[in-house]
């Protein structure tokens, strides 16, 4: 009675056991960081009920009409043109930086990549989870052999 302990076996899940599918995301309408969360829990494997930390679990995510999403904020207008993003070439003086309203114009993918980054960890496994990250501006997308499954 005394003495004995009992050991629970923890789940890990083995890579043949692994079941990756293809998903859709309509980010049309969508609030920036409200569409980030959900695309980073699935890139993450959360919604799984295997779910382990540590492991990649985690989906194929097709994001669509990227340009369409919205800022929330105080002043939404002035929020478009103050937020910058800021990338550096290794050249001195190489600092370039684009406001939010230019990166949507030119590259809507990079302010959706942008924003499920800074919630992936930044490790080898978040710099592998980012690359199962597919966006597009418009409503077309070149994944339709893999019939991703529309995500609410």
């Amino acid at each position: 009675m005394f003495g004995e302990t009992k050991v629970y076996k923890s789940y890990y899940p083995k890579a043949a056991e692994i079941d990756r599918q293809w998903l859709l995301v309509d980010a049309n309408g969508e609030i920036l960081g409200r569409v980030a969360t959900k695309i980073a829990a699935l890139l993450l494997g959360k919604h799984k009920p295997s779910f382990t930390p540590g492991v990649e679990l985690g989906d194929f995510v097709v994001v669509i009409n990227a340009q369409k999403i919205t800022v929330t904020g105080t002043k939404t207008h002035t929020k478009l043109t103050e937020k910058m993003y800021h990338h550096h070439s290794g050249y001195p003086g190489g600092l370039k930086s684009i406001s939010l309203r230019d990166q949507l114009s030119t590259h809507p993918d990079r302010v959706i990549r942008a924003a499920v980054w800074g919630m992936l960890p930044h490790n080898k496994m978040g710099r592998h989870l980012i690359t199962r990250l597919k966006v597009y501006g418009g409503a077309e997308h070149q994944h339709g052999a893999q019939n991703p499954k529309l995500v609410a």
